[in-house]
Formats: structure tokens, C-alpha cells, sequence
């Protein structure tokens, strides 16, 4: 059977059409691209965004900035050594990019001059850090990502 240019350029057309359909419908089915929004409240949060900006500037202007470091056990939160760590109140927020499910909220409540957030709820991967904090009726906040 002769195959003419009608017939070559038509079974091109379907075999590029077949190819394109077949990753559409890969990426829409499966778990592993799937992506969600950062947060599902967008309108929300944009309104309180200048109160961030805010806190995030009052730590560089105070000198209030947190050292995030690994160590065995899990993530370490250092807060400023002439802070009364007592009077630190807040909450640590890990926000995980690839899987909404693994976020976590933890609140701030300490007897030592840092936080500490067990092994056991991180996994390999990347991470970002919020720590949204209060001192002396002061709001700093500090954001980092990390890889754990």
C-alpha cells in the first residue's frame, strides 16, 4: 500500500494529537504532580500582609533575627539571647511545597533560649519556616527554607 503526502501529514496530525493527550491526561490522573495552592484563604492572607511585612521588619530593625539550624534530633529555633524567653509567645508554622497534607502549626511555649521541632513530624525534603512571635506586645515574624 502507497502512502501519499494526504495521508502522511493526516497520520502525523493524530500520532502528535494521540502524544499530546496522553500526557494531559497523565498529569491530570496522577498523585505525583499534583501541586497545590500555597494557602486556600489567598484573600485572606493578602489582607494582613502589610501586618507581616511589619513584623518581618521590626526583627532586622530590633535585631531580633532567629538562627534555624538541623541538628540530631530535628530543627532548632535559637531566639536572641537577650530576650527573656519567657515572654516569647507565637506560633512556628512548616509549610511543606510538594504536599499540603504534611503542613503543621505548632505554638510557641519554651523553657530554654530556643524551639525545637521534633524528627518524627518532618520528612526529607524542603521546607519552609515561618516563626510569627511576640515580645513585649511587639510582632516579629522570621521566614526561612530549609532542606531537612
Amino acid at each position: 500500500m502507497k502512502i501519499n503526502w494526504g495521508t502522511g501529514i493526516v497520520l502525523t496530525i493524530v500520532a502528535f494529537i494521540a502524544f499530546i493527550m496522553f500526557f494531559v491526561v497523565r498529569m491530570m490522573t496522577e498523585n505525583k504532580f499534583d501541586h497545590d495552592l500555597v494557602t486556600n484563604k489567598y484573600y485572606e492572607k493578602e489582607l494582613n500582609y502589610q501586618q507581616d511585612i511589619d513584623a518581618a521588619q521590626n526583627s532586622v530593625d530590633d535585631n531580633k533575627l532567629l538562627v534555624i539550624k538541623k541538628v540530631e534530633d530535628g530543627v532548632q529555633i535559637e531566639f536572641p539571647k537577650d530576650l527573656d524567653y519567657k515572654s516569647i509567645t507565637g506560633k512556628v508554622f512548616l509549610y511543606r511545597p510538594s504536599n499540603e497534607h504534611l503542613d503543621f502549626e505548632m505554638p510557641i511555649s519554651i523553657s530554654k533560649p530556643f524551639f525545637f521541632v521534633p524528627d518524627n513530624r518532618l520528612l526529607d525534603g524542603r521546607w519552609n519556616i515561618q516563626v510569627s512571635w511576640n515580645y513585649n506586645d511587639k510582632a516579629y515574624k522570621y521566614s526561612k527554607e530549609i532542606t531537612y
